[in-house]
């Protein structure tokens, strides 16, 4: 979506050819060099994503150079599209998505943040294979008073096996949950095989709580609440799923053989 953004928005903000931005993304995930690959990645008129290293790579690529990080001063991102919120920080995690979601939906729908200590919506958190969580809507705001009492169900798995469980349970008729989110590595992202080695359970964990540490600490936590996505829907996106936002940065699914 940033590939997309950069070679649109970015580049008629700035006055720039897209021709001439070269977008490298770094990545924890190998399967990222693939899908910068995809023909759905060009919907911007070139391709969207240039380049991708994995976090492993540019960590090579640091030592190889002799970049010392604590020599050097902290620095904001450029902007635009530099801002970020702690929602964005807890993608990272298995359960991450899920949770930066619910803090908007239940906020939006009820005009208050979503009823877990500090947001910290623990029930989707954990290494757990799959986890489950509910919350219960009440006296939502006006627009959305047909969900009144619905007990929203959601479910969290990682790693392939306990995925295929959970997509068992769907295509069985069995599962009653609203909204599902599956990682593919273990842990998530800080999981992923583009990850420093040696990955290990307590690794993985010692990540997650880093994450969690850094969320913690971001004076915006809230995805809705970024100054710039919001500015980047008043001048270019218009409205989420808007026709505009649905041709950059959405993708369809395409069947595909197992081998």
């Amino acid at each position: 979506m940033f590939g997309a953004l950069v070679k649109t928005y970015y580049a008629k903000h700035f006055n720039l050819n897209p021709e001439n931005i070269v977008s490298v993304s770094i990545m924890p995930c190998t399967a990222k060099k693939f899908e910068a690959n995809r023909p759905e990645m060009h919907d911007s008129g070139y391709r969207d994503v240039d380049y991708v290293l994995t976090t492993r790579e540019l960590a090579i690529m640091i030592k190889q150079a002799g970049i010392d990080f604590l020599k050097l001063d902290d620095r904001s991102f450029d902007q635009i599209m530099g801002a970020s919120t702690g929602a964005g920080v807890i993608f990272g995690a298995t359960g991450g998505v899920m949770e930066a979601a619910l803090r908007t939906a239940y906020e939006l729908v009820t005009g208050r943040e979503v009823p877990f200590e500090n947001l910290n919506i623990m029930p989707v958190r954990g290494m757990e294979g799959v986890r489950e969580a509910s919350i219960l809507i009440e006296n939502p705001l006006p627009d959305w008073s047909f969900l009144e009492g619905i007990e929203l169900k959601c479910a969290v798995a990682h790693g392939l096996v306990n995925a295929k469980s959970l997509m068992d349970s769907i295509v069985s008729g069995e599962s009653q949950y609203h909204f599902i989110e599956i990682m593919a590595c273990p842990g998530g992202c800080l999981g992923g095989g583009g990850q420093p080695i040696p990955t290990n359970p307590e690794i993985r964990r010692k990540r997650a709580l880093a994450i969690y540490a850094e969320d913690q600490g971001m004076p915006l936590r809230k995805s809705h609440q970024n100054p710039e996505i919001l500015k980047i829907y008043s001048e270019f996106l218009t409205e989420p799923l808007g026709e505009v936002s649905h041709h950059l940065l959405h993708t369809h699914y395409t069947p595909r053989e197992r081998f």
